[in-house]
């Protein structure tokens, strides 16, 4: 994937970079183009441990603080575009047709749920932790392992009902 910013700010840090400090506010919003993925939307926040490519992420609006994607999640979700560990700051997209974790044996249009593997998801129905506003476009494995194609629309998990 490359995304390119539609709307250019002076400074403003490459959807794939990750800084050790931050390069624009957090919490800022911008909208990019793939030639193959087309647009999406992408949030600029802090990141947690052990993220890569791909995590699936809450984010916390108070101080823009991201936590791995979990069973039993509540918030506001969003993909990693860079490996934004701790102590770090980058790109997340919340919409558009984005690349994220997922576990083997992940299939095309399925719904997304949390996982106990922080940081992917699973089609497997789990009540309370379904990942609204989020759907499969492909199987895992494209477009490379471990990895599959969602649409999202800013996403979010409140531990509710699935359906």
């Amino acid at each position: 994937m490359t995304f390119v910013f539609t709307n250019t700010q002076l400074g403003m840090p490459p959807i794939t970079q990750t800084s050790a400090s931050a390069k624009i506010p957090l919490g800022t919003i911008a909208t990019a183009v793939d030639d193959t993925y087309g647009v999406g939307e992408f949030i600029y926040l802090r990141g947690v441990a052990s993220t890569v490519i791909g995590s699936w992420v809450t984010y916390n609006a108070d101080d823009y603080s991201t936590t791995r994607l979990a069973a039993n999640a509540v918030g506001q979700v969003a993909i990693a575009m860079s490996a934004n560990v701790a102590n770090q700051f980058g790109w997340y997209q919340i919409a558009g047709k984005a690349v994220g974790k997922a576990s083997a044996g992940y299939v095309d249009n399925a719904l997304v749920y949390a996982t106990l593997t922080a940081g992917s998801v699973d089609d497997a129905v789990v009540v309370g932790d379904r990942v609204k506003l989020a759907n499969g476009a492909s199987a895992v494995g494209t477009p490379s392992t471990g990895l599959a194609e969602f649409e999202i629309a800013r996403p979010f998990a409140d531990d509710g009902a699935s359906s």
